[in-house]
């Protein structure tokens, strides 16, 4: 998948336009310029086209860490990105920061759209020709706060962008993803018994994602590892975030994501985002706990572990954990046999009978909660997707819908049928819809 990425001085409307283009409040807006201090990430859908998107804080001329720590990441998010959208503001004339931001983007030579932001009127459309001095033909009149001029702004960045190959191969394909340092290449070269991917103790080793094919119990796999960025420098491999665009291209080509967590220094908030990416994804999930052998007291050490765990990653559940060490190779036999089990229950089909007998009997134990004299019923329901499973639900109103009630919905099926490793969708549908 492609990735776009935005960039420009503070308080141009960046976050604002992320937010329209993703059709979400992701990113933080506030008058202050400068409050997006980290890359945003998102995946935009538009005419059959998808691609990433990532905000940038603001680029200043300022001399303070911040300013230079902004600077850093939108340099990282340019590197990675296939379109730059260079956002500047329709109010006023080019100044100093705007051409230093054109001054990066023609010299990374990456393909630029200017995105001149706040023009709502055709008044205000003649400052538009100003910004032509920035050096970019393609420029695109906004404005995010009435939603303006949104739909030919992703016309023109879907026609810019090249069409994605298609893989032909259907094997099983699993990536290992997780924070720098935690071990992802030293599990590979477990995994595969061979020296076939580097290792390193420094962050950052792996800056390009590296697909390997093996064989296990006769059945071909791919394996994707992926870590840090490709520019050298300490800056570059030291901060964890870095990473998160390249885990998301993975995850895309994945059907398995085994998140590794280090179990010397434990799990970190970034952990947590960067298993949410795959469960977005709808991906299979396996959570690894490397560098067993670094823990004093396994034995007792493991039931805080599973503890924690079962705590901090709530919101995935199903997924199971299996701690290893890749140094020494002990509990490694563990790891595939958990992969397999998510790859194949991320692909279930369940009998439409089953399924009807299974949410029929949890409806008549547990009513659905009425709401203003109204009560949800469900008519039928029936598998309409796999990767992940998906089940539709006719009803008599979708509004009625609680979440609560279609955790129970969804706690009922995983309760008669192996759904461990994957996510499961549940869409409502009135029973008048098409």
């Amino acid at each position: 998948m492609q990735t776009v990425c935005l960039v420009g001085k503070p308080n141009v409307g960046k976050s604002s336009i992320f937010n329209r283009l993703i059709k979400e409040n992701k990113s933080i807006i506030m008058d202050t310029p400068g409050v997006t201090r980290d890359r945003i990430y998102g995946r935009v859908n538009h005419n059959d086209k998808s691609f990433y998107l990532i905000d940038t804080g603001g680029i200043s001329l300022g001399e303070d860490d911040f300013a230079k720590d902004i600077l850093v990441q939108a340099t990282l998010a340019i590197d990675e990105a296939d379109l730059v959208l260079f956002v500047v503001d329709g109010n006023d004339d080019p100044d100093a920061s705007d051409k230093k931001v054109a001054e990066i983007l023609h010299k990374s030579s990456k393909k630029v759209i200017v995105v001149v932001n706040k023009i709502d009127n055709d008044k205000k459309k003649e400052n538009l020709y100003n910004y032509y001095e920035l050096g970019f033909s393609d420029l695109v009149a906004v404005s995010a706060s009435h939603n303006i001029g949104f739909d030919g702004l992703l016309n023109t960045i879907t026609s810019d962008l090249p069409e994605e190959v298609k893989e032909e191969d259907t094997s099983l394909k699993f990536c290992i993803i997780g924070r720098p340092n935690v071990g992802k290449s030293s599990l590979i070269n477990a995994i595969l018994n061979e020296e076939r991917a580097i290792v390193s103790d420094v962050a950052g080793t792996t800056r390009d994602a590296i697909d390997t094919k093996f064989k296990y119990n006769h059945e071909d796999i791919t394996v994707i590892d992926t870590a840090g960025m490709r520019k050298k420098g300490k800056i570059y491999e030291s901060v964890e975030k870095y990473s998160l665009i390249r885990s998301l291209k993975a995850i895309d080509r994945s059907d398995v994501c085994v998140l590794v967590i280090d179990a010397s220094t434990g799990i970190i908030e970034h952990d947590k985002h960067i298993a949410s990416y795959a469960l977005d994804a709808g991906k299979g999930i396996v959570i690894c706990v490397n560098k067993w052998d670094t823990i004093n007291n396994p034995d007792s050490d493991i039931r805080k572990w599973k503890e924690d765990i079962k705590n901090e990653f709530q919101f995935i559940p199903y997924a199971h954990t299996v701690f290893l060490s890749a140094k020494t190779k002990k509990r490694l036999s563990g790891l595939m046999p958990e992969v397999i089990n998510a790859y194949n229950n991320n692909r279930k089909e369940v009998k439409t009978s089953l399924l009807n007998n299974i949410i029929m009997e949890a409806v008549s134990m547990h009513e659905p909660p009425s709401y203003k004299g109204k009560r949800l019923k469900i008519y039928f329901v029936s598998q309409t997707g796999t990767c992940p499973p998906k089940f539709t639900c006719s009803v008599n109103n979708k509004g009625l819908v609680h979440f609560s009630y279609e955790r129970y919905l969804e706690n009922q099926i995983r309760n008669n049928i192996d759904f461990d490793g994957t996510p499961i969708m549940f869409q409502f549908k009135n029973k008048s819809e098409k």
